[in-house]
């Protein structure tokens, strides 16, 4: 159980470990580099660079934000005279076909990723395949009556986008197939090693960063990007450190059968003692489980028969259980004095719709933490996605930082070009660490905090974020404000 007194002295630890982790003086790493890149200039290229083929752009790591990164530069009409390669582990015959039956892995894609994904053609490809948009977020506490719900304009527009990862890579890799002539992509390759520039050596050093694949193939490219995961390669080869921690969590992830086919435009979301359960729509009579609690209760819910794991997510969202009698007195006590000086903000209560089955073979379980690279840059390297970031899925942003990586890296990068400058000049890179960095820590607290607040059922903790979430539910410009944001 969390105790409040303690609990907060830590999460403002937990703050300042990740904003101190990123403390590096631009000012001084901008100066470095520029003396690095001037004395990089006056190397004279040895006969070993001309032996292998010399790209502008290299990413390490395809997936939904490395392929993702590979379509927005092959079309961007700055970046048209660039040679670009996508280095990609998957085999393209299983990436490009979508399987009948819906996923566990889904990511919910905010408009603003969605708005990238269909600047680089992808979004159309997604739109033939599948993907459910939801108009509500209804959020509330089981240890307590208090909700929040999130809409736009009375549910006239859309909020988001339920889309299984599987549907991404699908539509990315159709897209990158239209780019060839744009866009080298390798499949099922692997990097045995990198060589970096080493500007302090310099008569001896490689000109560009050197890529060694497991094929022996040698690659050389004026840019590595790095989309290659949490266990990044690059960012541990580059000895990048990262703050990170293991939640003593696990996520639940099913496929879900509706009880009766609905509209099911609605994302559910219940912040239980062990953790939140969501349930995202995929059909009108099909949603996704996305369930982060312990991870003793993670393996029980894996070795549970279909029908009492159906019971006990149901239970999970519908169950009082753990609620407390004094805590909902007072939280109804300020909910009343609430409507009496907002009588007509706050939305009313749904109820989820019921499940009444599993798809087959569709539970599986994974480990939950978070992770953020001290730095996303380095001479000639940057890192985007999960190789910079890892967080919680309570919030459904993963996707969405890694994608805001891609659009905010190829505007600095297309400029760059635009501009005559080299592509792996640091001076654009900083611009994109500190753009990337302003916009994911303020997002990665929110979601550490949240996670740890709804982490117990201690009735002053408990009462403390009940009254919080009453308030803010009626606040419909704070609600739009928090909806911008997780929208962008």
């Amino acid at each position: 159980m969390l105790n409040l007194p303690r609990a907060i002295p830590a999460l403002n630890v937990v703050g300042r470990g990740l904003f101190a982790a990123t403390r590096f003086s631009a000012e001084m790493r901008f100066s470095a580099i520029q003396s690095i890149n001037r004395s990089l200039a006056c190397i004279k290229h040895g006969d070993d660079s001309a032996n292998h083929e010399v790209y502008d752009v290299i990413i390490s790591g395809g997936g939904m934000v490395g392929s993702a990164m590979a379509c927005a530069l092959g079309m961007h009409p700055k970046l048209s005279d660039k040679k670009i390669l996508l280095l990609e582990a998957g085999n393209k015959k299983v990436m490009d076909k979508v399987p009948d039956s819906y996923s566990t892995r889904v990511s919910s894609i905010s408009p603003g990723s969605a708005t990238l994904l269909s600047g680089i053609g992808a979004w159309e490809h997604v739109k033939k395949l599948r993907f459910k948009p939801y108009k509500k977020m209804q959020v509330w506490d089981a240890c307590s009556d208090a909700l929040i719900t999130f809409d736009k304009d009375n549910l006239e527009e859309e909020m988001a986008y339920i889309v299984e990862n599987d549907v991404v890579v699908a539509a990315l890799t159709k897209q990158l197939d239209d780019l060839s002539e744009n866009v080298q992509v390798k499949y099922r390759s692997k990097v045995a090693t990198y060589t970096w520039p080493m500007p302090h050596q310099e008569l001896h050093s490689i000109p560009w960063v050197q890529v060694g694949l497991a094929s022996g193939e040698t690659l050389q490219t004026k840019l590595l990007i790095g989309a290659d995961g949490p266990n990044s390669m690059v960012r541990r080869h580059l000895g990048i450190p990262v703050v990170k921690w293991n939640y003593d969590q696990s996520a639940v992830v099913a496929v879900l059968h509706l009880s009766e086919p609905t509209e099911n435009n609605v994302a559910w979301q219940r912040f239980l003692p062990t953790g939140p359960i969501a349930m995202l729509p995929l059909s009108d009579t099909e949603s996704s489980l996305v369930w982060s609690t312990s991870h003793h209760l993670a393996e029980e819910l894996l070795a549970m028969d279909d029908e009492c794991f159906v019971d006990a997510i149901n239970s999970a969202f519908w169950s009082n259980e753990n609620q407390s009698e004094s805590v909902e007195k007072a939280s109804s006590l300020f909910r009343s004095a609430l409507a009496t000086v907002m009588p007509f903000a706050g939305s009313p209560r749904q109820l989820p719709p019921s499940v009444a089955g599993i798809g087959p073979k569709s539970r599986f379980m994974f480990p939950l933490g978070m992770g953020h690279a001290s730095e996303y840059i380095r001479h000639r390297v940057a890192l985007i996605g999960d190789a910079a970031h890892r967080v919680h899925p309570l919030a459904g942003q993963g996707a969405n930082l890694g994608f805001g990586d891609v659009a905010c890296l190829t505007q600095l990068l297309s400029q760059a070009a635009f501009d005559g400058k080299d592509l792996g000049s640091t001076q654009h890179l900083l611009e994109y660490e500190s753009e990337r960095q302003r916009h994911n820590l303020p997002m990665m607290a929110a979601i550490d905090l949240m996670k740890r607040l709804y982490s117990t059922n201690t009735a002053p903790v408990v009462l403390l974020r009940s009254f919080g979430l009453q308030a803010t539910n009626m606040l419909p410009t704070l609600k739009e404000q928090i909806m911008a944001f997780a929208s962008k």
